[in-house]
């Protein structure tokens, strides 16, 4: 049987601010610590039983590319042989204009692609520069870019 988790209401007011954007400081969890009320340590004590609990199973950034001065975006989506997959994407993840690459089995039999990248570019130019150093370093020739039309609304999940 499952127990449910109470917070103290200094857990919940850290949460509450870790559940928005982290503060733009050198040192975003004392930070966070400093405007609920308590220490840094106390803060990522938190975070890590959560963590261990398996409350929380990542910790991830949004980037509005966009915003950031990437305006020439695309999902690429990669053949890649299975039993070298996991080298390709750790050296795409490697490369500085992507934001983020994964594996996900396709299911589809005329849709031979599983590994994916998200590249950003300011420009279609740099861009495509990099889906060619991707290709190149990774040793991939199939692939098909999926160029992104709009950025859509980022929001996190609410709490507190």
């Amino acid at each position: 049987m499952s127990s449910v988790r109470t917070f103290s209401e200094a857990e919940r007011r850290v949460l509450r601010i870790m559940q928005d954007n982290l503060p733009d400081s050198p040192t975003p969890y004392a930070a966070v610590a400093a405007a609920a009320g308590t220490e840094e340590e106390e803060v990522l004590a938190l975070l890590r039983s959560l963590r261990e609990e398996g409350v929380i199973r990542r910790f991830g950034a949004v980037l509005r590319h966009r915003q950031a001065g990437y305006g020439a975006n695309a999902m690429v989506a990669w053949k890649a042989e299975r039993d070298g997959i996991d080298a390709a994407g750790a050296r795409m993840a490697r490369h500085p204009l992507v934001s983020h690459c994964y594996y996900r089995p396709s299911v589809a039999p005329d849709w031979p692609y599983e590994l994916y990248a998200m590249v950003h570019g300011r420009d279609a130019v740099e861009r495509k520069r990099a889906i060619r150093e991707l290709a190149l370093d990774a040793a991939l020739t199939e692939y098909v870019v999926l160029e992104s039309v709009e950025e859509l609304k980022k929001t996190s999940l609410r709490f507190f």
